[in-house]
């Protein structure tokens, strides 16, 4: 019995004592070092975008190659939002030109908050058709609603800008938003993986105190699925405001022009045809602000819900 005492209590200081301890491996070392390697090349066209913008248009060019701000200066972000002079603009590389960056930020938010409001509701609509409740076709409607998801975008564009032309919506909010504004399949797949795995006897619970399905998924359905309803709220945000090509077709007219065609417009406003390249990356950082302050304040959320919903 002492023999066999003594090597059970042997037994653990027999390990790798870094295995146990939860520490450093060679394998998790190499594991740490490929991350550590990527998150710097994902970051660095951020920090190239933020020295260039913070760098002397007219000694830019002279040091180019320089890890840092070429001649220090917030004159790019003054000029993108309207507060230098023409003088001070033209001085440092500018082109002058106005940029009515504050009526471009209102027409983005404009757009992608309603095509958000419309695809998170149609979708959730459609998404608890699918999930519970029972029709004739029910599955192969689905079926062909999911193979909408293999047909390229760009696919519908030409298509939809006839539409809107004949409708005479070019160059109107309603020409910008309608084509997005109704549920889109993913959005209703998102949704429908999340309400298959809501209990059932919760729905039949209301349904014995006398709830249709109207009141059945206002009042008990869309409460439970706060979570995942934002979370496909905050990733249809960003997919509208990112748009490029449709509002580049539809919405040409400054009044209704989105912040990404401007930025395109920006560019093609130079002098000389030298790119003002400090204020267009300004520009480009003050537009992906609003999107990298979502992701800082709801990623957790967002990456919870798509794992959750993903693997039902």
């Amino acid at each position: 019995m002492v023999t066999v005492d003594a090597d059970v209590t042997a037994a653990p200081t027999s390990r790798t004592p870094g295995r146990e301890a939860g520490g450093p491996t060679p394998g998790r070392v190499l594991a740490w070092a490929c991350l550590v390697v990527i998150i710097l090349i994902t970051l660095f066209p951020f920090y190239w975008m933020l020295r260039t913008a913070l760098s002397n248009g007219t000694t830019l060019a002279t040091a180019g190659s320089s890890w840092l701000p070429v001649d220090f200066t917030w004159g790019a972000f003054r000029r993108v939002l309207g507060l230098a002079t023409l003088e001070e603009a033209q001085a440092e590389g500018g082109t002058g030109s106005a940029v009515d960056f504050w009526v471009y930020l209102r027409n983005s938010v404009l757009v992608a908050g309603l095509i958000t409001a419309g695809q998170v509701f149609f979708g959730a609509l459609a998404a608890y058709a699918f999930a519970r409740m029972r029709w004739p076709g029910r599955d192969l409607v689905f079926f062909v609603l999911l193979t909408a998801l293999m047909v390229p975008p760009i696919f519908t564009q030409l298509p939809n800008f006839l539409l809107m032309r004949d409708l005479g919506l070019v160059n109107t909010y309603a020409g910008l938003v309608l084509p997005f504004f109704f549920m889109t399949p993913f959005a209703v797949f998102f949704l429908r993986q999340f309400f298959l795995g809501i209990s059932r006897e919760i729905e039949e619970a209301a349904r014995l105190d006398g709830a249709g399905h109207v009141r059945t998924f206002f009042r008990i359905i869309v409460p439970m699925s706060w979570g995942p309803i934002t979370t496909l709220a905050l990733l249809q945000y960003v997919q509208a405001w990112n748009e490029y090509f449709w509002p580049l077709l539809v919405g040409s007219e400054r009044s209704v022009r989105t912040l990404t065609v401007a930025l395109g417009v920006f560019r093609a406003q130079t002098p000389q045809g030298n790119p003002d390249w400090p204020g267009l990356m300004a520009a480009t950082l003050i537009a992906a602000l609003p999107v990298l302050l979502l992701f800082i304040a709801f990623g957790r959320k967002i990456v919870d819900s798509i794992g959750f919903s993903g693997i039902k």
